[in-house]
C-alpha cells in the first residue's frame, strides 16, 4: 500500500495564512476573471498572491476584494485536496483551469510553467474550494470559515520568480489571525513600531542623517548620534583594555591580491564596489582598446591588480600578525579595531541604519592555540552578553551556524571544520540560553555563532558574532613556534559583539523608542528658568554639571515654560530640571523625569549626586 503524502510543514498560523492566500486568489478571480495567477505562499507577516492582471490593483479597490473575501469564509467551503496525474494537470492547465473558477480561453501559464518545475516523479496535487482549484502542495485549513480574520495590507511590483527577464506581476499581500482579537494586536503592534521606526526616530532627534548628494546607504552621523556611538565605543573599548586586547588601525583599502588569498575576491565580487585600478594602468589599456568585459577578466584572473574597498577587516589583521614572530608563550594574540568595511547593496534592499553599504564593525581578531580555542570562543561570548545585559537586552536566543554538506562553497579540510564546529557547539551550550544550529548558516571559512536578540516588540534581530576558522591561517601560511621548537599552526576567531555601529543603534534607537537611559542619552539635562531671575543660579548648575563631564544643555529663552518643556520632552531628554523663584533661592530643582508621574522637588546636591552615580554605572 503507498504511504500517503507528506506536505511541507507549517504551524497552524501559516496554514490559516496559506488558506487566506486562496480565499484571496478566489476573490481576486470573482472580481477579474481573466486574472493569470502565478504563487501564493503565506510569509513571516501574513500572505501574498502574485497576479498578472491589466487593471492596476490600488488600496482603493481593497475594500472590494475584501468584501468578496469575506463571502468566500462566509460560504466556509471546504478546502478539497486532490492527487493527479502530470498528464491531467497539463490538460486542465492548457484548459486555463488552474488557478481559475471554469475554464477559459488562455492557458493558465505561470500554473503551467511552475507544473513543468516539479521534478518527475514527485506527486502532482490540486486543492480546491468551491469552484477554485489551483496547482498546491497544501497544506490548508478544513474550511474557508477557519480563515478567522484578515486584511490586505498593500500592493507592489514584482518579477516572475524574481527574475527581471521575465513578466512583471502585481503582488497583493495581506495578512491573517485566527480572531479579530490578534489582528487587532498585530495593527497595533504596527503602529507602535512606526512610533519607534528609527528612521523617523533618527531625523527627529538629529542622530544621523543619509544625503543623495554623499550617496544612499552611507550614513552621517550628526553630533547626537556620534555622542551614542562614542559612549557604546568608549564601553566596549575599556572592557576590551581589561580582556588583554590590543587596539589596531587598518586602511580602508588593500590590493585585490590580499583578498584573492583571503577567499573574498572575486567569490563574492557582486557584494563588493567594484575595484581600482591604478591610473597608469588604466590609461595603457585604454590605448590598447581594452573593453570594460575584458578589464573585469583581468582582475578576475589576477592579470592586472587593483585595490579594493575593503569587505571585511581580517585580511589587514592577518598581516599585522604576520608582521612579526610569534612563539606559543605570546598568545593569544587579540587584535581589536572598531573598523570600517563597505559593501555593495541594491539600491531596494537598503533601509536607514539597518542596512547600509558602509558600516563600522567593533571588530577583532583573535590568534590562538587549538587548546586555548574553548576558553578563547567562550571569552567572547560572555563579551558579546556582557553587552546585551548592560543594555537590557535579555531575551535573545543563540544560532551556531553550520556547513551544508551539499555546498561547495566552503573552503578547508573537513576535519578542521568538525573541530571548530565542534568548538561552537560546546560554547553555546555552555551559555544557559536556547540554541539551534542551523546548516548552511556558516561563513565561506568557518561556522559561527550568532545572537538573535528580541526587541521590546518581539522582532529579532542578529546582532553579535563569533566566528572559529582554521580555513584562513591556512590560507596566509601563518604560524607561531611551539614548546617543542616548532612550527605550528595558530586558529583564528572572528568577533563582533554589535555586529555592526550601525545596525546596532538603529536597534537600539527602536528598542528605547528614542528613549535612551541617561548615560547613553546624548543630551542628559536640560535646564529650564522660569524668568531672566534665574539666570545666574541656571548657568552655575551649567557649569557644575559641565565640570562632570554631564551633557548639559541651559534653555533660558523668553519661551513659556510649557512651550520649553514640551520641546525638552520631544526631544527625550531623561532629566528636565525647572528652574524658578523657589528653586533658586533654596538650592532646588523641580525635575521631571520619564520615571516620574509628576514634577519632583529636590535639593540640588541630592540630585547632582544621584546623577553622576546613575551615569557612572550605566543604569538603564
Amino acid at each position: 500500500m503507498p504511504e500517503e503524502p507528506v506536505a511541507p510543514k507549517m504551524t497552524d498560523l501559516e496554514r490559516v495564512r496559506h488558506s487566506a492566500a486562496h480565499v484571496l486568489a478566489t476573490a481576486l478571480l470573482k472580481i477579474w476573471p481573466e486574472a493569470q495567477l502565478a504563487a501564493g505562499p503565506p510569509v513571516e507577516t501574513g500572505f501574498y498572491y502574485d497576479v498578472d492582471l491589466p487593471h492596476r490593483i490600488s488600496p482603493a479597490d481593497f475594500e472590494r476584494i475584501e468584501a468578496e473575501m469575506k463571502a468566500v469564509t462566509k460560504a466556509n467551503q471546504s478546502f478539497v485536496r486532490s492527487s493527479v496525474s502530470r498528464e491531467e494537470a497539463i490538460r486542465l492547465g492548457q484548459a486555463g483551469r488552474l488557478a481559475a473558477l471554469s475554464e477559459r480561453p488562455a492557458p493558465s501559464k505561470f500554473k503551467l510553467d511552475i507544473l513543468n518545475r516539479i521534478p518527475e516523479g514527485e506527486e502532482i496535487s490540486l486543492y480546491t474550494n468551491g469552484d477554485f482549484v489551483d496547482l498546491c502542495a497544501g497544506p490548508h485549513v478544513m474550511r474557508t470559515g477557519n480563515v478567522g480574520a484578515f486584511k490586505l495590507t498593500h500592493v507592489s511590483s514584482t518579477y516572475y520568480l524574481g527574475d527581471e527577464k521575465n513578466p512583471q506581476l502585481q503582488r497583493i499581500y495581506g495578512t491573517a489571525f485566527k480572531n479579530k482579537t490578534e489582528m487587532e494586536a498585530h495593527f497595533n503592534l504596527l503602529e507602535e513600531a512606526k512610533k519607534r521606526d528609527h528612521r523617523k526616530l533618527g531625523r527627529d532627534l538629529h542622530l544621523f542623517h543619509i544625503d543623495d548628494e554623499v550617496g544612499q546607504g552611507l550614513v552621517l552621523w550628526t553630533p547626537a548620534g556620534a555622542i551614542i556611538r562614542q559612549e557604546l565605543q568608549n564601553f566596549i573599548g575599556r572592557e576590551l583594555t581589561r580582556q588583554g586586547y590590543s587596539q589596531v588601525f587598518t586602511p580602508h583599502i588593500g590590493k585585490l591580491g590580499l583578498y584573492r588569498t583571503s577567499g573574498h575576491f572575486p567569490y563574492y565580487k557582486e557584494s563588493q564596489y567594484p575595484p581600482i585600478v591604478e591610473r597608469e594602468t588604466l590609461d595603457a589599456l585604454a590605448r590598447e582598446g581594452c573593453t570594460c568585459a575584458e578589464l573585469s577578466n583581468k582582475l578576475d584572473s589576477g592579470e592586472i591588480n587593483g585595490y579594493l574597498l575593503k569587505p571585511m577587516n581580517c585580511p589587514h589583521h592577518i598581516k599585522i600578525f604576520a608582521s612579526q614572530k610569534h612563539s606559543y608563550r605570546d598568545l593569544p594574540v587579540r587584535l581589536a579595531e572598531f573598523g570600517t568595511v563597505y559593501r555593495w547593496e541594491q539600491s531596494g534592499e537598503l533601509g536607514g541604519m539597518t542596512r547600509v553599504r558602509s558600516f563600522t564593525q567593533d571588530d577583532a581578531h583573535l590568534f590562538c592555540t587549538e587548546e586555548q580555542l574553548p576558553a578563547e570562543v567562550l571569552g567572547c561570548l560572555n563579551l558579546v552578553k556582557t553587552v546585551f545585559n548592560l543594555l537590557g537586552m535579555k531575551d535573545y536566543r543563540v544560532r551556531v551556524g553550520l556547513r551544508n554538506p551539499d555546498s561547495a562553497k566552503y573552503t578547508g579540510d573537513p576535519a578542521n571544520w568538525d573541530k571548530a564546529e565542534k568548538a561552537c557547539r560546546d560554547a553555546a551550550a555552555s551559555l544557559g540560553v536556547p540554541f539551534s544550529e542551523e546548516p548552511g548558516e556558516a561563513a565561506f571559512y568557518g561556522p559561527k555563532i550568532d545572537f538573535v536578540v528580541k526587541d521590546v516588540l518581539g522582532r529579532e534581530w542578529q546582532l553579535g558574532t563569533v566566528q572559529v576558522d582554521y580555513n584562513l591561517p591556512i590560507r596566509f601560511d601563518l604560524s607561531y613556534t611551539g614548546s617543542d621548537g616548532k612550527e605550528h599552526r595558530p586558529v583564528m576567531v572572528h568577533r563582533a559583539p554589535f555586529g555592526s555601529m550601525e545596525r546596532f543603534i538603529g536597534c537600539l534607537i527602536e528598542h528605547f523608542a528614542g528613549a535612551f537611559p541617561v548615560w547613553l542619552a546624548p543630551e542628559q539635562v536640560r535646564l529650564l528658568t522660569v524668568t531672566e531671575a534665574q539666570n545666574d543660579y541656571a548657568r552655575r548648575l551649567e557649569g557644575e554639571l559641565k565640570e562632570k563631564d554631564v551633557r548639559v544643555t541651559l534653555d533660558d529663552s523668553r519661551e513659556k515654560l510649557g512651550a520649553k518643556i514640551r520641546l525638552a520632552e520631544l526631544a527625550k531628554v531623561p532629566y528636565i530640571l525647572t528652574l524658578g523663584e523657589r528653586e533658586s533661592t533654596s538650592e532646588q530643582v523641580s525635575v521631571r523625569s520619564r520615571k516620574l508621574t509628576a514634577p519632583e522637588a529636590r535639593p540640588w546636591p541630592d540630585f547632582f549626586h544621584q546623577l553622576l552615580g546613575e551615569i557612572a554605572n550605566r543604569s538603564l
